[in-house]
């Protein structure tokens, strides 16, 4: 008998939707034939909180930290008791275990976690499958039975996470535990959550936030020349400052002194002009790559003004409801080239879906291959595309607009690329360099399925066009234009601009090293939790919204100036991300990974105890944050199911330091 295990009943109903009837259903499971098909809801078990540990954990005490368990421990959520029963009856009769949780690094720990957790027999261990499936309408989860792999073969992928769960509990548990204590010691009561993630998310916001109120505006000014042919055609250039004005100009180039703009306006107008160079660069750009979890997030933000979290609602009720879209909480943005060959069927489901787009759909040339399939680049999930069903029950209006979306971005793979030719011509008046740059577009390609406001990268297209010149022509400068501007402060993270910068957090490590590694990773977050890490500091109050605006509040700026610099930079996910990966290709042991961790956590933790003054500031803005029994000290996600600490109260015990298991 085969016993599949699939990370949620709704992915149980989709297997056993393909096995062979007759079909007996139970209470948690699906009887197929000879087959069996069971599932998990999320993670049925969860860390051990430290009480679990030793009873003396429940109070608060700094002389206890750092907590570190000699045999980790999982506990069974309350309410997925049941369920565990269900598993452990039928693995006892499986003679065969299929593996199907979620194709992820999360979804491969939810099963071997509970197949450890079980005390499954080494050989039924050995002998494990593996199914990965991204897609829930049936023609695919029978591709993805048909393609089962051994489930030892992932094994770095579920050490991966089990030491990124574990080192986030150290973390989290004792960071928390420890800025809350010296906190409480001068005074607060409340609740100063630090996470691996969470923290430098807040570190970014509160970041922007001090830049723009410590903005100061400064006047700068640029030059135009009005510009005409011998034929009567116009055009302008901006003057391009020679190296004689760099005492007058700022750091990005602009000139500061009015009077100098003001002598070069004077100096050209009325003067002949002469072109020096012309450059016509043919350029061309392939459509943009089908979504991730977080490009989705990101441009569903900006045009359907959704938040992260209602997204990823969303796209979950698109994918196991409606069954429209395939896994949606990918980080890949490529597809297997296999799937290429269903691009009717999926073009087909669109058309039906969206009876308004069968002109779109007509201009599509399905023969067409953009870079986006790769199969290189894809690995346990490929990008989020719609399924090859046309038909679904009633629609939302959000559903169907993220619907639209993900579809248009699948779509452009089948358009030509977008080409035009991009111009610039060097002019020289009265001994001073000016530039005329013009886009002239020649195939509109993909764009034609996004408006201007869509594509806002290459807005410079809608300058004028620039009329045939040659070198050595002969203009005329009618007159000098000075524009007058001032320096803009950055502007507020939004939904949308947090997100890239979670995802970007490259472009905010200074260190060659780091930023090479977080360009290559996830950056902060991963795909599955960067919506609840967001969600998690807007409860905690450290996060607030005006408009569509985020800042951090008073108390999230002050805690983020209480931390020290390594608990607020993004290095430290640089460096995990690295070694995780490392992990997930045998590369690196699960014991290599950590050991750094407990040395990092108590010098942390000693510093922290030295440098009390950081803590001042932040007392007078912790009143209203909640304190410990009334919130978790760790970041929540889809599945992390982390209890909050107790507060306990009573004399602090001093104890052995404890070893890792």
């Amino acid at each position: 008998m085969r016993l599949f295990i699939a990370e949620k009943p709704s992915l149980g109903r989709a297997i056993a939707e393909v096995l062979p009837k007759p079909h007996q259903r139970g209470e948690g499971y699906i009887q197929c034939g000879d087959d069996v098909v069971s599932w998990c809801i999320g993670h049925l078990l969860e860390q051990a909180d430290p009480h679990h540990y030793d009873a003396r954990y429940q109070r608060w005490q700094l002389a206890d930290l750092p907590i570190v368990p000699e045999q980790w421990q999982l506990v069974p959520r309350a309410r997925c008791q049941p369920q565990l029963k269900v598993l452990q009856r039928w693995l006892k009769q499986a003679d065969v275990i299929v593996h199907a949780g979620d194709p992820d690094r999360e979804g491969q720990l939810l099963v071997d976690e509970v197949i450890d957790y079980l005390k499954v027999p080494l050989a039924k261990r050995q002998s494990m499958l593996r199914c990965l499936i991204n897609d829930l309408n049936p023609p695919a989860v029978r591709r993805a039975l048909g393609q089962l792999q051994a489930n030892r073969d992932f094994a770095g992928l579920s050490t991966s996470a089990l030491a990124r769960s574990r080192a986030d509990w150290l973390y989290g548990i004792n960071m928390t535990r420890a800025f809350t204590l010296l906190a409480r010691q001068e005074g607060s009561q409340a609740l100063l959550s630090v996470g691996r993630v969470q923290t430098p998310v807040l570190g970014l916001v509160a970041e922007r936030d001090a830049r723009i109120r410590d903005f100061v505006a400064r006047a700068y000014f640029e030059v135009v020349a009005h510009l005409r042919t011998d034929a009567g055609d116009a055009l302008q250039a901006l003057w391009q400052p020679s190296e004689a004005c760099r005492p007058w100009q700022d750091e990005e180039g602009r000139v500061l002194n009015q009077g100098l703009a003001q002598r070069v306006v004077e100096r050209i107008s009325g003067q002949p002009a002469r072109v020096l160079t012309v450059q016509a660069q043919p350029q061309r750009r392939t459509p943009p790559l089908p979504y991730n979890l977080s490009g989705l997030q990101i441009d569903a933000a900006r045009q359907l003004n959704l938040t992260p979290q209602r997204v990823l609602e969303l796209c979950q009720s698109l994918y196991e409801r409606h069954k429209l879209i395939t896994y949606p909480r990918s980080d890949c943005r490529h597809l297997p080239k296999e799937q290429h060959a269903r691009a009717a069927s999926v073009c087909q489901a669109i058309g039906q879906l969206l009876p308004d787009w069968r002109s779109r759909l007509a201009a599509a040339d399905l023969g067409r291959r953009s870079p986006a399939w790769n199969d290189a680049k894809v690995q346990a999930h490929h990008a989020i595309i719609p399924t090859e069903r046309g038909t679904a029950s009633q629609l939302s209006e959000p559903e169907r607009a993220l619907y639209g979306l993900i579809a248009r971005q699948y779509l452009a793979q089948f358009y030509p690329d977008f080409e035009y030719t991009e111009t610039r011509i060097g002019i020289e008046i009265a001994g001073g360099q000016f530039l005329a740059k013009g886009r002239q577009i020649r195939e509109p390609g993909w764009r034609t399925l996004f408006s201007r406001a869509e594509t806002a990268e290459t807005q410079d297209e809608a300058s004028p066009l620039l009329p045939r010149l040659s070198e050595g022509q002969s203009l005329q400068c009618e007159r000098g234009e000075r524009l007058d501007k001032q320096t803009q402060p950055p502007k507020p993270y939004t939904d949308a601009t947090l997100l890239a910068a979670m995802t970007g957090v490259s472009r905010h490590v200074s260190d060659p090293a780091l930023k090479l590694i977080l360009r290559e990773t996830d950056g902060l977050g991963t795909e599955a939790t960067r919506a609840g890490i967001l969600e998690l500091l807007f409860k905690r109050q450290f996060l607030c919204k005006q408009g569509k605006a985020i800042h951090a509040t008073e108390a999230g700026a002050a805690l983020v100036a209480a931390l020290p610099a390594a608990a607020v930079k993004p290095d430290m996910t640089a460096l995990w991300e690295r070694d995780l990966g490392r992990i997930e290709g045998r590369e690196l042991t699960y014991q290599a990974f950590l050991t750094p961790l407990l040395s990092q956590l108590g010098a942390l933790i000693a510093d922290a105890q030295q440098d009390r003054a950081r803590l001042q500031p932040l007392l007078a803005q912790t009143r209203g944050v909640a304190g410990p029994g009334k919130g978790s000290s760790r970041s929540s996600g889809r599945r992390s199911g982390k209890a909050a600490p107790k507060e306990g109260r009573g004399p602090a015990r001093r104890r052995k330091p404890a070893a890792m298991a």
